[in-house]
This record gives structure tokens, C-alpha cells and sequence, in this order.
């Protein structure tokens, strides 16, 4: 009996900070349409993804979901299109767990595509444990050193489409774990083999590392007609969470589920970013419920973030004359 009573106070008290959670949710209230705009969506065929890219199809925008799974990009793209009734969706293979891919990808979107106003880099991974085929750690290369590479390769074409008034837009999709991060520049690519705290660990440096990346971007872009923005979608039960274990992955969301966001209401705040008018007057900014808000303080490391960025043109091995002419003015 005295289990059966904690477990129905337990659940109660669940539920009720749940709603209080809930009542801080926010939803984007812009009504400003994108015809004739082009959007890529990394991760965009499911989850937070997937509802941002059809949040943009139904703005009339041209959509093109990235993601590694072929036949769940194309049930995708037929989701938006059925639900949008707009047929200027795309989808594209892109695997930001391959720097070849993140290149053949970047290299086909500036040969096909004649503008890009908005980079939504939502594509992210959780907890899992293993190395990619370049020999990173799957949670840094996925969350961030893959969306590096593809920011910066894709920066000629957001560049010529940006103008004063309407300037292009890169959203980075982070985490409030970028608050535990312990972010060492010498071990930006761990060992595998983690514990399960480690793992977490990880994930929180690899969305600091994209606060951090968007600072340095910014002031690197300067004059440039691209807003740069960190959007944290907040708590959201998705498949991101199944690399914790089948078990562990399904109580997790559960709990999210029932204390937090749905991915609809995820995706409220990186639209936000994406798309409101008072968004786009700063830049490398942190937005949370359609709010600006602090980062943390290592957020704003000035030397963290440069030696960042000195680190990552390495590792992910651009050339200086490959930097030189994405980064130069028009």
C-alpha cells in the first residue's frame, strides 16, 4: 500500500510540475511568409526537424530536409508535402558523421540551388558511443564538427543571398546542457568507451561548442548580411534519447514527455530565430521559449571561442585558402 501511495503522489507531483514546465512554452507568433525563400533543415524528417521544416513549407518556402536515412527522407518529404499542399520540398542524403558527405552535400546545394536564407543546423545525435569513419567521436562530429564544416562550405551562397533588410539567417539548434559542459581545446575528440556520464558530458560540450562557434562566426562575418542565432528547443521527447539504452531511452522521453515539449513545441523557438523580425536586428544570440536569454559563461569565453575555431579548421581540415574564400566578401 505505502508503494502504491508514493507511486501515485510521485506521478501526481510529475504531472503537476509538468504543467508548470508547460506554461512557459512559447509559440512563434510571426506570420512572415518565405515564398521564394530556399531553407535547409538538417534533420528534417523527423522529430523538432521535421515540424521546422514543415513550418517553413507552410510559409511557402522551398525546403530541403537533410538527413542519412534515404527512406526516411522520402516519407518525409511526402509528410510535408500532403500536410504544406506546398510541392517545393527536397530531400537530400547528407551524414554529418562523413566530412565527405557534409562536402558532397555543401557542393551540390551551391551548384543546384541559386539562394539560401535560412541554414537550420537541427541534425543531432544523444548519447551514442562509437567513432566515426573519419575517426571522431560520434557525438562531436554529428552536434558539431560535421555542422561546422557544412556552415562554413555553405557560407558563399547565404552570403550572396542576404541583403540589409532581409539577411540570411544560420540557426544552430544547442542545449541548456551546454551549461555542464567542461570543454578541454586538447580533447576535442574523446576516446570511446564512455560512461554514461561522460557521454552526457560530451553532449553538453558538443552544444557549447555551437554557442561558442556562432560567437566566433559572427564576429568573423561582421558587415556580412547573415544573422547568426542558438536556438534551444528545451526539453522534447524524440528518438534522441534511444542511445541511452532501449530501456533507459524510453523512460527518459516518457518523463520529457509529460514534463516538457512536444517536437511541435520544440521547434517553436529555432522558427523563432529563423524567422521573427526582432530576431534578425542582433546575432549570435541564445534564444529559449522565443526569448533571448544568457548563456552560460563559458559561452561567452572570447579566447575559448577562437581557439575553438582555430582548432576545428584543423580537424576537419580546411584548407587556408578554402577558409579565405568562404569567409571573403562579396
Amino acid at each position: 500500500m505505502d508503494i502504491i501511495v508514493i507511486i501515485l503522489v510521485s506521478t501526481i507531483f510529475l504531472c503537476v510540475f509538468g504543467l508548470c514546465l508547460k506554461s512557459g512554452n512559447k509559440i512563434c507568433k510571426s506570420k512572415k511568409r518565405l515564398d521564394g525563400r530556399t531553407c535547409v533543415v538538417t534533420g528534417g524528417t523527423s522529430g523538432i526537424g521535421l515540424e521546422i521544416a514543415l513550418d517553413f513549407a507552410m510559409r511557402g518556402a522551398r525546403v530541403i530536409v537533410a538527413c542519412p536515412f534515404d527512406d526516411e527522407g522520402k516519407v518525409a518529404k511526402e509528410k510535408i508535402i500532403q500536410e504544406s499542399g506546398n510541392t517545393n520540398v527536397v530531400y537530400k542524403f547528407l551524414d554529418l558523421g562523413s566530412f565527405k558527405s557534409v562536402r558532397e552535400f555543401a557542393a551540390d546545394i551551391i551548384q543546384t540551388e541559386n539562394r539560401l536564407d535560412i541554414l537550420m543546423n537541427n541534425a543531432g545525435v544523444g548519447i551514442p558511443d562509437h567513432k566515426t569513419t573519419d575517426g571522431f567521436h560520434i557525438i562531436m562530429q554529428v552536434n558539431y564538427f560535421g555542422t561546422f564544416l557544412l556552415t562554413i562550405l555553405l557560407l558563399p551562397l547565404l552570403k550572396k543571398t542576404g541583403t540589409a533588410s532581409d539577411p540570411s539567417r544560420i540557426v544552430n539548434t544547442t542545449s541548456i546542457l551546454h551549461r555542464i559542459a567542461m570543454l578541454n581545446l586538447d580533447y576535442l575528440n574523446p576516446d570511446v568507451g564512455c560512461n554514461l556520464f561522460k557521454r552526457i558530458m560530451y553532449y553538453g560540450n558538443s552544444k557549447l561548442c555551437l554557442i561558442l562557434f556562432s560567437r566566433e562566426l559572427a564576429k568573423r562575418l561582421r558587415g556580412a548580411n547573415i544573422v547568426i542565432h542558438n536556438a534551444d528547443p528545451g526539453e522534447v521527447g524524440t528518438r534522441i534519447f534511444d542511445s541511452a539504452g532501449v530501456v533507459i531511452g524510453f523512460i527518459i522521453s516518457i518523463l520529457i514527455l509529460i514534463l516538457s515539449k512536444t517536437p511541435f513545441e520544440g521547434a517553436q523557438t529555432p522558427v523563432y530565430a529563423a524567422v521573427d523580425e526582432t530576431a534578425k536586428k542582433v546575432t549570435a544570440r541564445l534564444f529559449r521559449n522565443c526569448t533571448m536569454q544568457s548563456p552560460s559563461s563559458a559561452a561567452t569565453d572570447i579566447q575559448l571561442a577562437k581557439g575553438l575555431w582555430e582548432q576545428s579548421v584543423v580537424l576537419v581540415k580546411l584548407s587556408k585558402q578554402e577558409l579565405d574564400e568562404c569567409l571573403k566578401e562579396n
